[in-house]
């Protein structure tokens, strides 16, 4: 997966030191050039200096082969218009951009962005949500340690009940839109055709869901 993180400050770099470590294709992007510093010797990505807004900048950085981008740096509207220009002009298919004011998260995601919030937990959620980017946070509570969020379920699992999904502590189907309309699920509810479910799941457990979903694939 390649990734493009604009900043590198505290978040970016452990974020980009993260997915280099894993193996990912990273791509830092900072205006100052000792920021490259704040990484670790270990980390085999690239780093690049400049300002991210520059369109020369991104197709250098790879923007149009990359499957995410990370607005990580210090200003929330830096970090929306960095974002905006990833979705918009770029069609990267995940954009998530970093906030320190928990306002502007409506706008953001009217916006397809997803945006994370907090020190602590920050640099964990980015890579959950790149992670298992096709389950779509919707709304996150406390300091994100619970997500909702949604996926649309393939049909070959019709005739199963929703149920099956809970695990104990750890996921939970909430809601169901079944054909434009939404019904929170009985224990008995069974799977049709098109579902899209919302899912209450620690964030810890989002690898869980996925895997399971994954398995159901067949993948």
């Amino acid at each position: 997966m390649r990734v493009i993180i604009a900043g590198c400050g505290r978040v970016g770099a452990t974020l980009a030191a993260r997915l280099s470590a894993e193996r990912h294709d990273v791509r830092v992007v900072d205006p100052q050039p000792e920021a490259r510093e704040t990484l670790p010797a270990a980390y085999t990505g690239r780093f690049l200096v400049g300002d991210a807004a520059g369109a020369a900048l991104l197709r250098e950085a790879g923007v149009e082969h990359a499957s995410a981008f990370v607005a990580a740096t210090s200003g929330d509207t830096t970090n929306l218009a960095l974002a905006r220009e990833a979705k918009e002009t770029h069609r990267v298919p995940t954009v998530v951009a970093r906030i320190n004011d928990p306002s502007g998260t409506e706008l953001y995601h009217g916006l397809g962005i997803h945006t994370v919030a907090g020190v602590h937990w920050t640099v964990f959620q980015i890579h959950q949500m790149l992670l298992h980017r096709h389950l779509t946070p919707e709304l996150t509570f406390g300091n994100g340690e619970t997500l909702l969020v949604r996926s649309e379920l393939p049909a070959y699992l019709t005739g199963r009940r929703l149920a099956a999904f809970d695990v104990d502590g750890e996921i939970r189907v909430v809601e169901v839109t079944r054909e434009g309309r939404s019904h929170v699920p009985a224990h008995n509810t069974t799977i049709h055709a098109g579902d899209l479910v919302t899912f209450a799941v620690a964030a810890t457990a989002l690898h869980r869901l996925q895997s399971f979903l994954d398995r159901q694939l067949g993948t």
